[in-house]
């Protein structure tokens, strides 16, 4: 029986995709194989010596100390684009709000309830309406900085709305690129993007080169009277920054979901409380992702949506199977092959893949594998966990 301790609460519809006869699932479980959590921060606790694997339903990691995990085995997944869907309708009102001053007009129309004569309250109504008139998104320009599963459907969504389209992502993969309007304008930097949006919107996460990258500097590259819109992180931008630029009339309008008290009392600061990925379908959909990721990993020893190990995959035939992660350094998976060899371990196949340190493999092995087996492979320098899947 396999067992997952969950923090926060967890959609029924993604704890159901963890076999009843096989799993146990539940808040209180002190020695877990698996930890399935939302926004729940784990920096200050000691996990015990079971736990193979973290699954973080949402996009960022921010709440697991990753770093400290990877040496010990831990493989940490996340959901990419599980909350796309939900976080690109909140861009696309964030567009709509920044243009045409809706929020304002929203707090003049309160501002008259205890008018009670009809006809002044229509004549103080179409006098307002003036101060709020906008304008269009359509011909507009969008700079989207991120083009991932969010940042692609929020550049899609922008030319189906008449508006020209710039991206910047120095990281675009391939699977990500091919989601992509050929519409959309490849920016070759960030200040072209920066020097040519009438909105700019952020999808990319909190890194040590993200982290406040929109600054003083890269403010003053702004068109006059842009509007940012930023559903990634607080941290990416420097908040005396934005107030300093809102104040200026450099920045029109600073949407984010991401209130503080500074911001809360700014006029043009639109501030949600923290609402991207907050739909029902949207939590659903990462739970339902980071189950099956868990079930997959722990069944089959196949990674897939990691932050810290490579993807990795490979069907189940026959034999039985083991996998290791190393140090990415030469020799590791040759000196392991040479074990087998030795105690005549036959293998029926395997698949290695790196990412930055870390390497990872999966062997099928025609033998059942022996404790002795196991700390043999162990034993081998640069090999820091093994498991018989």
């Amino acid at each position: 029986m396999k067992t997952i301790k969950t923090y926060n609460n967890i959609s029924e519809r993604g704890l159901a995709h963890f076999p009843k006869e096989t799993y146990t699932v539940a808040a209180d479980i002190e020695s877990p194989d698996a930890i399935l959590l939302r926004s729940h921060k784990l920096h200050n606790e000691v996990l015990p010596d079971s736990v193979l694997a973290i699954a973080r339903a949402g996009a960022g990691v921010n709440n697991i100390p990753v770093g400290d995990y990877t040496p010990q085995g831990i493989v940490v997944f996340n959901t990419p684009g599980a909350n796309a869907n939900a976080v690109k309708e909140l861009v696309l009102a964030s567009l709509l709000l920044s243009s045409r001053g809706i929020t304002q007009s929203m707090r003049y129309v309160d501002s008259l309830e205890n008018e009670k004569d009809a006809a002044l309250l229509h004549k103080k109504v179409e006098a307002g309406k003036k101060q709020y008139g906008g304008c269009e998104l359509e011909g507009k320009t969008l700079g989207v900085v991120g083009l991932g599963a969010i940042g692609a459907k929020v550049a899609n969504l922008a030319l189906e709305l008449g508006m020209k389209v710039i991206g910047f992502d120095p990281k675009l993969s391939v699977e990500a690129a091919w989601r992509l309007s050929s519409q959309v304008k490849k920016a070759d930097n960030l200040n072209s993007l920066l020097a040519n949006s009438d909105y700019i919107t952020l999808h990319v996460p909190v890194v040590d080169s993200t982290f406040e990258f929109l600054n003083d500097e890269t403010f003053a590259l702004m068109k006059p009277g842009a509007n940012l819109i930023n559903l990634a992180r607080g941290e990416l931008v420097k908040e005396s920054s934005v107030i300093k630029a809102l104040d200026s009339g450099q920045l029109k309008t600073y949407v984010a979901d991401f209130p503080s008290e500074a911001l809360i009392k700014h006029d043009s600061a639109i501030l949600f409380p923290h609402l991207g990925a907050s739909t029902k379908e949207a939590e659903e959909n990462c739970a339902i992702m980071g189950a099956q990721q868990l079930v997959d990993f722990l069944e089959n020893g196949n990674i897939i949506n990691s932050v810290n190990f490579p993807t990795i995959t490979m069907e189940r035939t026959t034999g039985y199977r083991i996998t290791f992660a190393n140090d990415n350094v030469p020799k590791v998976l040759g000196t392991v092959l040479n074990v087998l060899s030795d105690l005549n371990i036959n293998v029926l196949d395997l698949v290695n893949k790196s990412r930055d340190d870390i390497a990872y493999t999966i062997l099928d092995i025609e033998q059942e594998p022996t404790e002795a087996l196991l700390n043999a492979v162990s034993n081998v320098e640069h090999v820091f966990h093994v498991r018989h899947v």
